[in-house]
C-alpha cells in the first residue's frame, strides 16, 4: 500500500484492536489530517465541524461540509465521505448520529481534549453517549515516532524556516519598522514552500503559502517572548526576537524555530544572557539519545541556568509534528523513553523582566545515534 495516510489508519486500527476500542471520533484537525490527508478551511468556528470515524476494522466515515466536498474527495483516500449541507437534515449531527448508531452497544472513544463541546455535547446529551472512553493515548502514541514520510517533510521544513530566516536577516538594520522584517520572512518562506512542492507536484492542492501571525518583537519588548509586529523602528544594539512556531508550518507540518539578532552591536549584558541561552540549548542536545527520558533532556538545560544564577525554566521543548505540541514533552517529570524518529523544539530561553529575552529553539530529530538538526543556521553570528 503506497498511501502513507491511509497505511497510518490501517496501523490506528491495529491499535484500537489492541485497546479494545471499536470506534474512535476524531474531530482535531491535526489528528484528521494524519490520517485522511483532508484539510478544511471550514471548522467548528463556522459551525461545521468535520469528523472522522475510525472502526477498529474496516472503512472509515469522512463527515464534512458539502462546501468542500470537492476539494475533500480530490485530497483524500478515503471513500466513504458523508456530506452535509447547512439547514439540511441536522446537518453534520445526520451523518454522525448514523455512524454511531452503528456501532450501538460498541466501545466508542474520542479524543476527549481535543473534542469541541458543540460535538461532545450532542453525543452525551441526544445520543445519550456520556463518559465516552478517551482514545487520545492511542494516537498520540503512534504520533511519537514519525515514519519515512514524516521525517522528509520534517527535512523540507527546515529548508522552509532556514529561509525565512535568511529573508529576516537580509533586512534587519535600523530604521527598518519590525512588520517589514515580518513581511520579509512570510515572503521568503512562502518562495522556498513553492520551489520545494512546485518541484514535486505542480498540481498539488497543498499551499506554499506562509502564514499566521508571527511572534516577532525588538529591544525591550523581547522581554514579552510572544509579541506580534508592530510599526517600532529598530534601533542601534535592539535585540531581534523572531519566533517562527506559529508560521512554520509546511505540508500541515508545525516546526519550533526560534532565532535571535542584534542591530550593529551587542552589549556585554546581551552577549552573556544570549551565550547562557545557547548553552542550555547545546546542553540538552547533547544529552538528547535514544534510550534518555524526557525529563533527563531538560534538567541537563536546566542545570545551565542553576549554575548561573537563573531559574527555575520553563520546559526545555516539546514533541512536535502535525500539531505544534505532541507527546512527550521535556520537563520535569515526564519520563517518556527517547526513541529514533521523534521530532521536537528545543529552546534555550532567558527573560530580563522589563529588559529583554534571549531565545534560541531548533527542530531537533531524534536519530539511532544522536540527533540532527532540521533547522540548522548561525547562532553565533547574531549581531547583524
Amino acid at each position: 500500500m503506497s498511501d502513507p495516510f491511509q497505511s497510518r489508519t490501517l496501523e490506528l486500527q491495529r491499535r484500537l484492536a489492541d485497546a479494545g476500542i471499536d470506534l474512535l471520533l476524531l474531530t482535531d484537525p491535526d489528528s484528521i489530517f494524519y490520517v485522511t490527508a483532508y484539510w478544511g478551511d471550514l471548522g467548528v468556528e463556522f459551525g461545521r465541524p468535520t469528523v472522522v470515524a475510525v472502526p477498529k476494522s474496516g472503512e472509515v466515515t469522512l463527515i464534512t461540509s458539502s462546501i468542500e466536498g470537492e476539494m475533500c474527495e480530490a485530497m483524500t483516500w478515503v471513500e466513504d465521505i458523508r456530506l452535509f449541507s447547512d439547514g439540511a437534515d441536522g446537518e453534520w449531527t445526520g451523518p454522525l448520529r448514523s455512524v454511531v448508531e452503528s456501532h450501538k452497544g460498541r466501545r466508542i472513544a474520542v479524543e476527549r481534549s481535543k473534542i469541541p463541546a458543540v460535538v461532545s455535547n450532542y453525543l452525551a446529551g441526544d445520543l445519550g453517549l456520556g463518559g465516552l472512553l478517551d482514545g487520545a493515548c492511542v494516537l498520540s502514541e503512534q504520533r511519537m515516532v514519525k515514519g519515512p514520510e514524516e521525517i522528509a517533510q520534517i527535512r523540507q521544513a527546515g529548508q522552509v524556516a532556514v529561509a525565512m530566516t535568511d529573508a529576516a536577516r537580509a533586512v534587519i538594520a535600523e530604521g527598518v519598522p519590525e512588520y517589514e522584517i515580518a513581511l520579509a520572512v512570510q515572503a521568503g518562506g512562502t518562495r522556498k514552500a513553492a520551489e520545494i512542492i512546485g518541484g514535486e507536484d505542480p498540481d498539488s492542492l497543498m499551499t506554499p503559502m506562509i502564514h499566521n501571525l508571527q511572534a516577532l518583537n525588538s529591544g525591550p519588548h523581547t522581554a514579552m517572548a510572544h509579541r506580534h509586529p508592530t510599526v517600532r523602528r529598530l534601533v542601534r544594539g535592539d535585540p531581534v526576537y523572531l519566533c517562527f512556531c506559529s508560521i512554520c508550518h509546511f505540508k500541515q507540518f508545525k516546526l519550533g524555530y526560534d532565532r535571535e539578532y542584534f542591530v550593529g552591536e551587542m552589549s556585554d549584558e546581551h552577549a552573556r544572557i544570549y551565550e547562557i541561552a545557547l548553552e542550555a540549548q547545546r546542553a540538552a542536545v547533547r544529552e538528547m539519545r535514544p534510550g534518555a527520558t524526557a525529563e533527563q533532556i531538560h534538567r541537563a538545560s536546566a542545570e545551565v541556568y542553576r549554575r548561573n544564577g537563573l531559574g527555575p525554566c520553563y520546559r526545555t521543548g516539546r514533541a512536535i509534528g502535525y500539531s505544534s505540541l505532541e507527546t512527550p514533552e521535556l520537563k520535569d517529570g515526564d519520563k517518556t523513553v527517547l526513541r529514533p524518529g521523534m521530532a521536537f523544539a528545543v529552546d534555550g530561553g532567558i527573560t530580563v523582566p522589563g529588559k529583554f529575552g534571549a531565545r534560541v529553539g531548533d527542530t531537533i530529530l531524534v536519530t539511532e545515534d544522536g540527533t540532527e538538526c532540521v533547522t540548522e543556521s548561525p547562532r553565533n553570528q547574531p549581531v547583524l
